[in-house]
């Protein structure tokens, strides 16, 4: 990225950007504008789901109960209800799913996820078992924090659209919203990111904890997509991930049906250690395309 565009994003950190890694171009953004198709891809494809299982109900055993819970944590200033959708599809699939109880994430991104951890244990402890953490955009860069920090508590995460390796890597539309809120946290309106979770210690242990090698025994899925208007997609292939690519905008991924087959065949996957192998099989795509077992 040139010197000129690096001092244009004053908000954040020169480290959230490393070389090797630019923000969208401003017309980019445009690409979001196929989340309505991919919004209406998901009510054709819940209501053939819904119908698919009202045939064979009767005719076939039911599939067994994952064990493991699921969370689902949003990305930046939004809430759970983004991911309602999803949360209702792997419901139908099986999957108990968790919200995370944020409501707009806009916050300091340590507080935020300090409280994702008491969520995490208290669902833990609830079910007597690890939990997975499906993420999208930050939400996943929390997971991904979280999940070396307590892999006792986390089986594996899902990300969608996380930019792990460059969390500046983004739109300016979403450096101005960042700006704004900084600009609130100085005036005294609480609960807001503040200088220190973007350019100050807070946004480097952030960063720097998402960087942390994976723990072996926790499964880590990262989906992206090319078409991604929103973040720099190459941001988003983690080396520790086993990486799955799509075609959806940014937003698109919490929605789009091909993207949830992704996200219910990486739930039950048997955890691996990417850093050293296989433990147990990778997804493929093309068996997702084919709806045979991963």
């Amino acid at each position: 990225m040139s010197t000129g565009s690096r001092r244009e994003n004053q908000t954040l950190g020169s480290f959230l950007l490393p070389e090797g890694f630019q923000r969208p171009r401003p017309l980019d953004v445009l690409r979001e504008g196929s989340v309505v198709l991919e919004a209406g891809r998901y009510a054709v494809e819940s209501i053939d789901e819904r119908r698919r299982r009202w045939t064979t109900s009767y005719a076939a055993p039911a599939e067994p109960r994952p064990d493991e819970p699921v969370l689902l944590v949003p990305g930046f200033m939004a809430g759970d209800a983004t991911l309602r959708a999803m949360s209702r599809t792997l419901r139908r699939r099986g999957f108990r799913t968790y919200r995370s109880h944020i409501h707009a994430n806009v916050g300091c991104t340590l507080a935020a996820a300090a409280e994702l951890e008491t969520r995490i244990e208290s669902i833990a402890i609830k079910r007597e078992s690890r939990v997975h953490i499906v993420g999208h955009s930050l939400g996943g860069m929390l997971a991904r924090g979280l999940a070396v920090r307590r892999p006792d508590l986390i089986s594996g995460i899902v990300t969608m659209g996380s930019p792990m390796l460059a969390p500046g890597a983004h739109h300016w539309m979403l450096t101005a919203g960042v700006d704004v809120l900084v600009r609130l946290s100085r005036a005294g309106v609480p609960g807001l990111m503040s200088e220190e979770c973007v350019a100050g210690s807070c946004a480097r242990q952030s960063f720097e904890e998402s960087r942390e090698p994976m723990p072996a025994g926790v499964s880590f899925t990262a989906i992206y997509t090319k078409r991604d208007g929103i973040v720099d997609w190459r941001a988003c292939v983690d080396p520790e991930a086993h990486a799955v690519e799509v075609t959806a905008s940014h937003t698109g991924l919490a929605l789009d049906p091909h993207v949830m087959n992704i996200v219910t065949e990486a739930l039950r996957l048997p955890a691996y250690d990417g850093r050293r192998g296989v433990a147990g099989r990778r997804l493929s795509v093309l068996e997702v395309d084919s709806g045979e077992s991963a």
